[in-house]
């Protein structure tokens, strides 16, 4: 079955105004034009395949739209009157994901817009036809592409009637309480949740035989998970840094996109081909708990570490800078539009993964990978490559920018070249004839031949042929000017036309012919190319990780079901370690039922965030198949990482650094469960410090009255009330660690180290003054600091105070310096009453 995370159905206090905000619909506009068409006629809808029958209790409603590489998916289950949905997730042409989803929720209908690319309508059509697909083949449903408008679908979102939300809500609280729940920075998940919403209310489903007035029952929306995959959600992606887009700094590759900056895809990322990099990328948007998945790619990777494997990894990875875009070269074949670059690449292609079956047959057997491409990469690659290589003539196919094929392919191409190449010859014998038989004031001419047009005679212009009377010359017809030269038939290039015909032409026709019979043995064999590339890219991204594994000393991890958590021995940040000249590894242990929540304290700059994202990023590395920084580590069954760590604003959203905050600890508290890994860092510290502390406090005693269903958690705080008022209660469930750290005088030394304890200060100051703030303000914050913890009254500062006396003193000597006394309309008891009076109250 697959994993769903529930909905929250508690209502939200004091979310703002009633005012929608920005980049939000607001829910009070006209309604949405295409539900005007649900009064009268009937938008058109396409039907395929119809299922008909009596009415089982299960039925599951799937919406899907496929764009540029990536799938929204969402469906409405009959049995709890739920909507599931699924982030925007990148799948393959093959549409092997969706493929995946559809057998394990077994829906009895597809929703889809009837405006789709290639790929989808292949799919979908060979779905329509499975005959013997159990329990019964879907309906698929062609809805107009209209009714997946984005601004359409959100405001059918925000607007729609749902049981779990109060009627006492405002409507910005429904928008605010709706974004928390939705992703609605999914694109396409949102106008798939949009169609199905529009499909749900044209065929009311569930309300078939109620009044029209009643809507289809909507109680609650979940994230939809596929069996064996870990949830991760874009926030966590971004604050890990496992993904990071930057602008490319050249100016003249601005306009070609983003490139991929510091991060953890960007150091692991050692692929020689596009499609191996697509791959790595793909695997890292899908992190897996399928052990027998993992440890496939990780036997691989452990293979090219050994020493005496090193020769045979290099080799073989740079066979991989060979393995080009062969789909995109099929797909030119089955239009005729193949390029001479195209037969270079291919042909490169297929000898290189002639290279790669050889190679692979002297590896081990026992590991799936080798296994199988010394069995995929069939015969019929070399039957290719003997094809292109005995065929194609590659350097006048770049010399003449078309296909030409070599020598003794074909005998009539042969001997239609060899009477081109000798009638250069035969032409200024030709030539030097017709010379005979012209005026005598011409001094030279040459036959020359064109395409399409034949065999001329090329005279050049003399002076006294002005007027266009002036080129008539008896026995020759006049065809054109060109660059001062004349151009005519005689009788011998009409003879030359009639014995050699139009040579060019030909040969181009019957190489072209050539070549389509040659694209022809090509696309037979297709099947083999398809699977070249799979293996390849696979075989691509674990050279990379292995290349990875052994520059920077990276360990295999072990997988433990029963563990139920994770177990890191001296692990390392992957990126902070590359930015550092010493990195100080920490060990991490979050299993069993003993120290599920780990509050971590210690002062600014110690290291906390810097631990919380290690044992994030070790976890996740772990669970993409790759080697991990760290001696040792073990982990068990982790189902979702959830973080809050780093709030990403966004004007877009319309929500507050605060809200953005509680949006991301409400993901976790609402759908983690006991094999979930929770990692936030200083919730609490965007509102004041006592609601914060509170916030901080009731979301860790939830999680702590689960008991031993409760999530493994780190927390770094440094609310060190936390724990001197006691608001947590005891228990084995609770583990307290700190940064350690020493103090030298005025000086606090950091270890990095994380031990068991609670920090005693969070030294604040000391942190301040590195920044650099005056000596003068962090003693005065440290005094101020002591005295409020210490409950003691804040006095002001003596010195600041006659300091300021001085200065007002002074002052009021300048303005009566600067009297006139002279001035008859000066009037000193008014400059006493006015500006000495005041100014000596306030200085005593």
């Amino acid at each position: 079955m697959a994993s769903c995370a529930a909905t929250p159905c508690a209502t939200p206090q004091g979310l703002g105004p009633r005012a929608a905000p920005a980049g939000l619909p607001s829910l009070d506009p006209a309604p949405d034009p295409e539900e005007a068409e649900d009064e009268g006629e009937e938008p058109a809808e396409v039907s395929l395949s119809g299922a008909q029958g009596v009415t089982p209790r299960k039925r599951i409603h799937l919406c899907v739209l496929w764009n540029s590489g990536h799938l929204g998916i969402a469906y409405y289950d009959t049995s709890d009157s739920t909507i599931h949905f699924m982030p925007d997730t990148p799948d393959s042409e093959s549409l092997r994901l969706l493929q995946r989803v559809l057998d394990e929720i077994n829906p009895c209908s597809v929703v889809t817009s009837a405006k789709q690319d290639e790929n989808m309508t292949h799919f979908l059509g060979n779905l329509a036809s499975q005959e013997h697909r159990e329990p019964k083949k879907p309906e698929i449903i062609f809805l107009p592409s209209v009714d997946f408008g984005l601004e359409i679908s959100k405001q059918r979102l925000l607007s729609g009637n749902y049981a779990f939300i109060p009627e006492s809500m405002t409507a910005t609280e429904k928008i605010l309480f709706l974004s928390s729940i939705i992703p609605f920075s999914c694109l396409l998940t949102v106008r798939a949740l949009g169609g199905l919403l529009k499909f749900l209310g044209r065929r009311r489903i569930g309300v078939e035989l109620e009044d029209y007035n009643v809507n289809v029952p909507i109680l609650g929306f979940k994230k939809f998970v596929l069996t064996h995959l870990v949830s991760i959600d874009q926030d966590t992606y971004s604050v890990l840094q496992i993904f990071k887009s930057e602008s490319h700094p050249s100016v003249y590759k601005v306009a070609s996109g983003l490139k991929e900056g510091l991060s953890l895809f960007g150091i692991l990322n050692r692929c020689r081909c596009k499609w191996g990099e697509k791959l790595l990328r793909l695997w890292f948007t899908r992190p897996t708990q399928d052990l027998e998945e993992l440890n496939s790619r990780l036997d691989v990777i452990e293979f090219f570490l050994l020493p005496q494997n090193l020769d045979i990894a290099h080799m073989l990875h740079r066979l991989m800078s060979h393995i080009k875009n062969v789909p995109l070269i099929l797909k030119r074949m089955k239009l005729s539009h193949t390029k001479v670059s195209d037969w270079q690449i291919l042909y490169k292609t297929v000898y290189s993964a002639l290279g790669l079956r050889d190679a692979c047959r002297s590896l081990p057997q026992s590991i799936w990978l080798f296994r199988a491409i010394a069995q995929e990469f069939s015969d019929d690659l070399y039957h290719i490559a003997s094809l292109i290589g005995k065929v194609v003539d590659f350097e006048g196919s770049l010399a003449e920018n078309r296909f030409t094929v070599l020598p003794n392919i074909d005998p009539q191409i042969d001997e239609k070249k060899r009477r081109l190449m000798g009638l250069p010859s035969f032409l200024t014998e030709v030539a030097r004839k017709e010379l005979e038989n012209l005026d005598a004031r011409i001094p030279s001419c040459s036959v020359i031949y064109i395409p399409l047009i034949g065999f001329l005679l090329s005279i050049p212009r003399l002076p006294f042929m002005v007027e266009a009377s002036d080129f008539e010359i008896e026995g020759l017809d006049f065809m054109f000017l060109s660059e001062e030269k004349l151009h005519y038939r005689s009788t011998r290039t009409k003879e030359l036309d009639a014995l050699l015909g139009d040579l060019h032409c030909e040969i181009r026709d019957q190489e072209t012919l050539l070549m389509h019979q040659l694209q022809c043995q090509v696309l037979a064999r297709a099947a083999v190319l398809t699977q070249v590339l799979d293996l390849a890219s696979r075989l691509d991204v674990l050279l990379a990780l292995a290349s990875a594994a052994r520059d920077y000393g990276y360990s295999r991890p072990r997988y433990c079901p029963q563990l139920h958590g994770v177990r890191i021995q001296n692990g390392r940040h992957p990126l902070m370690e590359l930015c550092t000249r010493a990195f100080v590894p920490n060990s991490a242990e979050c299993s069993g039922d003993t120290g599920r929540v780990k509050v971590i304290t210690g002062p600014n700059s110690s290291g906390k965030s810097i631990y919380l994202k290690q044992v994030g990023l070790i976890t996740f590395m772990a669970l993409v198949g790759s080697f991990v920084p760290a001696e040792e580590a073990e982990i068990g069954a982790v189902d979702a990482i959830f973080t809050r760590i780093h709030s990403c604003e966004s004007i877009s959203l319309g929500l507050s650094t605060f809200m953005i905050d509680l949006n991301q600890v409400a993901k976790a508290v609402n759908n983690a469960t006991k094999q979930s890994l929770v990692l936030i860092d200083e919730f609490g510290k965007g509102t004041n410090t006592v609601d914060g502390l509170a916030l901080l406090a009731a979301v860790i005693r939830h999680w702590l009255a689960l008991g031993p269903t409760c999530p493994h958690i780190f927390v770094a705080t440094n609310f060190l009330s936390l724990v001197q008022l006691q608001l947590l209660p005891q228990g084995p469930l609770v583990q307290y660690l700190a940064m350690e750290t020493c103090e030298e005088g005025d000086d606090l030394v950091f270890f990095y180290q994380v031990c068991e304890g609670v920090a005693g200060a969070s030294h604040a100051s000391h942190t301040a003054t590195q920044a650099g703030l005056p000596d003068r303000l962090t003693a005065r914050a440290k005094e101020v600091s002591d005295l409020i913890r210490s409950g003691k009254p804040i006095k002001p500062v003596k010195e600041l105070q006659k300091q300021n006396q001085m200065e007002k003193c002074q002052t009021l000597v300048d303005k009566f310096l600067r009297l006139d006394l002279e001035d008859p309309s000066l009037d000193l008891d008014i400059f006493m009453s006015q500006e000495v009076l005041p100014a000596a109250t306030t200085i005593l």
